[in-house]
């Protein structure tokens, strides 16, 4: 069958800058992350190289500020960068957004002092961070965690275990909501607990149904002490803060979800334009050529509406209820898109000859992290019609 090769997604860019970023990054993810996605997601291999090189090249710290060794760069583009490495290799780009997640709670609520201290290193000096919020009882209800942080001194002792932790057992840092208070949102605090602190472990990686080179792990905090320095924010801000990073973060799924959907589209047009049957290319006939105008109607709907909420972000302005919708949307077209992949395919849409059943496979999840698609339903709807009576 011929080969048919993708188009380039057409991305209006704010600055010169923007597009010279984007030359690096597709270069990167053709010689560095596409060839042997396929091969190391089979074996459930972890790129720590291509993190590394990522961090090298300035990517891991884009939408925050280059005093600290960040990139200075507005959040529509940071999220298009996203969909550009996760279209190539989902568990570099969900990974590059979860590290974004763990530095945000200290790049926006930590001291000057913190910032100088710690944030180089995150943004810019080869370290990778986990995001410590869902535990084994507390995933949706997050208020309700129970991990605890008891004062000592100057220091603070934080024992429990969260769950669902990405990068867990491998970061070299962790962003921990724990209880250091009375019951609900206000008795929680935030700290930043170095990889390897005494007492920090983790269980075996989650056997997951996709992302497989992508570890998840429950991480344990068996008497973890740290110091009162490395508190972020104030006692009792920390539900706060967990918050508003992810406000920020699912539009980081979203934008994960929009470059798994095109990367399924291409694939499902490449095979159709060469696949032939009754004389003549699949893609020639109307109920396929349909099912190819849906998919790309879908995804550029979801494109426009992550970059609406990312737009709104970058003036300042509420972006919340726009952030859920983005997260809902984005992530059920994913899954959608995918399916119909898969469909286009045929039999060998379901074969792993083929990456169409990967993108299925990987989609899934992007329903659930972040705030699974039910809890952002209720946020919108609090959004437009208040909160729930009780």
């Amino acid at each position: 069958m011929p080969d048919r090769a993708p188009q380039p997604v057409d991305r209006q860019l704010p600055t010169d800058e923007a597009r010279d970023l984007f030359s690096l990054v597709r270069e990167l993810v053709q010689r560095e992350i596409a060839p042997s996605a396929a091969e190391e997601e089979d074996a459930g291999r972890f790129p720590r190289e291509t993190f590394s090189l990522l961090s090298e090249s300035g990517l891991l710290g884009l939408p925050y500020d280059s005093d600290f060794g960040g990139g200075d760069q507005p959040y529509e583009v940071y999220l298009q960068v996203l969909e550009e490495l996760a279209a190539a290799r989902l568990t570099v780009g969900l990974g590059v957004s979860v590290h974004s997640l763990a530095c945000h709670a200290l790049a926006n609520f930590g001291s000057k002092e913190q910032r100088a201290e710690h944030l180089p290193a995150m943004l810019g000096g080869g370290l990778l961070g986990a995001y410590c919020l869902s535990e084994p009882s507390s995933g949706s209800d997050a208020a309700s965690l129970r991990t605890k942080a008891v004062r000592e001194g100057d220091d603070w002792v934080i024992t429990g275990t969260k769950a669902w932790i990405t990068h867990g057992g491998i970061a070299d840092f962790y962003t921990v909501l724990a209880r250091s208070g009375g019951e609900g949102a206000r008795g929680i605090t935030a700290f930043l607990v170095p990889g390897d602190a005494e007492g920090l472990s983790a269980a075996a990686p989650e056997k997951k149904m996709g992302m497989k080179g992508s570890p998840t792990a429950q991480v344990h905090f068996d008497g973890v002490r740290v110091s009162d320095a490395r508190r972020i924010g104030d006692e009792g801000q920390g539900f706060a803060i967990a918050l508003s990073a992810l406000d920020s973060g699912r539009l980081g799924i979203a934008a994960c979800a929009i470059g798994v959907a095109q990367a399924a589209l291409d694939e499902a047009v490449a095979y159709a334009t060469g696949r032939e049957q009754f004389g003549r290319p699949i893609a020639d006939f109307q109920g396929l050529r349909f099912m190819l105008a849906d998919m790309a109607t879908q995804i550029e709907a979801g494109r426009a509406l992550y970059l609406t909420a990312a737009r709104l972000r970058d003036a300042g302005r509420p972006f919340s209820k726009q952030a859920a919708m983005a997260k809902l949307m984005c992530t059920d077209t994913a899954m959608k898109v995918t399916t119909d992949a898969v469909q286009v395919l045929g039999g060998y849409g379901y074969t792993a000859d083929f990456p169409a059943e990967r993108y299925m496979r990987e989609a899934k999840v992007l329903q659930i992290v972040e705030g699974t698609n039910q809890i952002q339903r209720m946020v919108i709807a609090r959004h437009l019609a208040g909160p729930e009576r009780r």
